[in-house]
Parts: C-alpha cells; sequence; structure tokens
C-alpha cells in the first residue's frame, strides 16, 4: 500500500479520495435507476391491471 502512495506522489490522498467518491457518487446513480426502474414496472403492471393497454396492440 506504501508503494501505490509513493508511486502517486504527494497528491496520493486526494487522488484516492477522488476515485473513493466517484465510486459512491456512480453506485448511488445505479440504485436510483434500479429503484426508478423497478417502480416504474410496478406502476405499468397496476395501469395494466386496470385495463389500460399499450398504443401499439391493435
Amino acid at each position: 500500500m506504501t508503494t501505490l502512495f509513493a508511486g502517486l506522489g504527494p497528491h496520493a490522498a486526494y487522488i484516492l479520495g477522488s476515485y473513493a467518491a466517484m465510486a459512491v457518487v456512480l453506485l448511488g446513480l445505479t440504485l436510483s435507476i434500479i429503484s426508478d426502474h423497478r417502480s416504474q414496472k410496478k406502476a405499468l403492471a397496476e395501469l395494466e391491471e386496470r385495463g389500460a393497454g399499450r398504443r401499439s396492440r391493435p
């Protein structure tokens, strides 16, 4: 681990912190997209149960 810090120079903490922050943001966005997808599928299923069909069906 010290070799990693030595290779990045005096700004190693900033660089690794930036990568960690980016990973957290990407994870949050991914979880948000998955959650929204599930709620949209649920809403669509409820609409179809009530008889609202898709426009592309004849």
